[in-house]
């Protein structure tokens, strides 16, 4: 019996599944938790509480239900939300809550004054990407300003990641994928730190070595065996951000690929033949010598879905909420009858970059229903998706494929407004449990048990979702409003937010 677990670590819920060497599911689990969000623009997560209590409770559930014995699990592979930072003590102890990822917008400040000092042109340069939100140096330098006896005290910044696999092994390192967000300090060409461009951030020796995804990062140590119910001595690899495991586990492998994540945020990544450099985009090493990819993300997308639920949909089962909510999106037309909703609750993130933006409802009126703000909420997103995806066409990155993954793929008009609005074909795997699948997946090869190209076995395509042109008229209408509502209005989002 060869198993290969994996386990990711969601903004709202950590997955796991047990497969055996076929792909098969021997056990899947989930097991909710919350995004803190102490005051507006900052998101956290507790590590504890909210990562390695869900990996070992996940791990031991897994090993029960399906009855695999711990030392038939030949390799474990872990993935996690990113990029974040957490600063630890000298025994990897936590110091503070992890900053989250893009969402967190708490460094706008240094963003802006590390640019400027710098330059934008040489940042990109180097770094491969512009300082945005999704940027972890500017979060470093926040810290230090803003928490200098937590500054003090900090040994090692971790990423999400990072940190779960150092309390399974004891090792410290982190993958490149995950690594080149922490601009302005680690150089794309040179695949490793150089704290030149700005030394007074950090010494690069506190953040973990950088190593490729598959690369076996260490075993599972007897105290992290005791926790997770699994056999010391099994082989852990270094891991990745959770987008990059989910793109794996839909077959995103060659140039043109394109994954189009529905989460809590929407998240995509296109395998590049060559480096992208459009500073409206992200850039990174992809997880294999030699590959490139490009991603890009909105700030707020399934996040939106639980906040209309929670805040306007109060009379609903919250067990069926979003099913009735979908049902009263299908009630409303394409184009939700004139309404046109920026989805900018949390700012934005690509193409935009501004932490400052903010939502915006356009267009009520007095015969609007709930299903006709809901399908405009829907469609906002997909409106925020197809402005990141003409943004590639720009960069000359035209996608060849989409591949759709995510919980938002089973919310029917959300994954078809966002075909229609784009005009684009959606393929989907049979199997949409996300990045868990390609943590296992990635365990499996890289313990040389399986091919790359193997996951298309793995995971073979199940349905496409095809645009339907008679919509294409009203979606370019309220496309062209969309975008023209941010033009005129992002200079008054500023004088609201001040």
């Amino acid at each position: 019996m060869k198993a290969y677990l994996g386990i990711d670590i969601g903004t709202f819920e950590t997955k796991g599944v047990l497969v055996d060497g076929t792909g098969h599911v021997l056990a899947r689990a989930a097991q909710p938790h919350k995004m803190l969000v102490p005051q507006p623009g900052w998101a956290e997560h507790r590590p504890y509480e909210d990562w390695w209590a869900d990996f070992t409770a996940i791990s031991r559930k897994l090993l029960n239900e399906s009855g695999v014995k711990p030392g038939d699990v030949k390799a474990v592979g872990t993935s996690a939300i990113g990029p974040c930072m957490l600063p630890v003590d000298g025994d990897g102890e936590p110091l503070m809550n992890a900053v989250l990822y893009g969402v967190d917008t708490r460094a706008a400040t240094e963003i802006e004054e590390l640019t400027e000092a710098i330059g934008g042109e040489t940042i990109l340069d180097r770094c491969g990407n512009a300082l945005t939100s999704q940027s972890v140096g500017p979060k470093i330098l926040w810290l230090r300003r803003n928490r200098p006896e937590i500054f003090a005290k900090t040994r090692k910044i971790h990423t999400s990641t990072s940190w779960l696999v150092h309390r399974l092994t004891g090792t410290l390192v982190i993958d490149h994928y995950s690594a080149s967000s922490t601009s302005p300090i680690y150089a794309v060409g040179a695949l490793g730190y150089d704290a030149d461009l700005a030394s007074d951030i950090v010494d690069p020796e506190l953040l973990p070595v950088p190593a490729w995804t598959t690369d076996i990062a260490g075993e599972v140590t007897a105290r992290a065996a005791e926790e997770t119910g699994l056999a010391a001595g099994t082989p852990v690899i270094v891991g990745t951000i959770d987008a990059a495991a989910e793109a794996i586990s839909v077959g995103v492998l060659d140039a043109g690929d394109m994954m189009l994540m529905y989460g809590s945020t929407i998240f995509i990544i296109t395998i590049t033949a060559n480096r992208v450099r459009d500073k409206r985009l992200w850039y990174a090493p992809w997880l294999f010598p030699g590959q490139h990819a490009s991603m890009s993300g909105l700030a707020t997308s399934g996040t939106l879905t639980h906040w209309f639920r929670d805040t306007l949909a109060r009379d609903l089962d919250p067990a069926k909420a979003m099913i009735e909510l979908a049902a009263e999106a299908e009630g409303s037309p394409p184009g939700a009858n004139g309404l046109v909703l920026l989805p900018y609750f949390s700012g934005e993130r690509t193409p935009i970059h501004d932490p400052h933006a903010r939502g915006v409802l356009f267009g009520l009126n007095l015969t609007h229903s709930r299903g006709d703000i809901y399908r405009a909420l829907l469609e906002g997103i997909a409106n925020g998706t197809n402005h990141i995806i003409e943004t590639y066409v720009e960069a000359g990155a035209d996608p060849v494929a989409i591949y759709g993954v995510g919980g938002g793929t089973r919310n029917r008009p959300w994954a078809q407004a966002t075909s229609d609005v784009s005009g684009r074909t959606q393929i989907l795997r049979d199997k949409t449990m996300g990045a868990s699948y390609g943590d296992a997946f990635l365990a499996a090869l890289a313990i040389g048990d399986v091919r790359r190209e193997d996951i298309r076995t793995w995971n073979p395509v199940a349905s496409e979702i095809v645009a339907d042109p008679a919509t294409a008229p009203v979606y370019r209408r309220q496309y062209a409003v969309f975008k023209d509502i941010y033009a005129r209005t992002h200079d008054l989002m500023r004088r609201l937010e001040a």
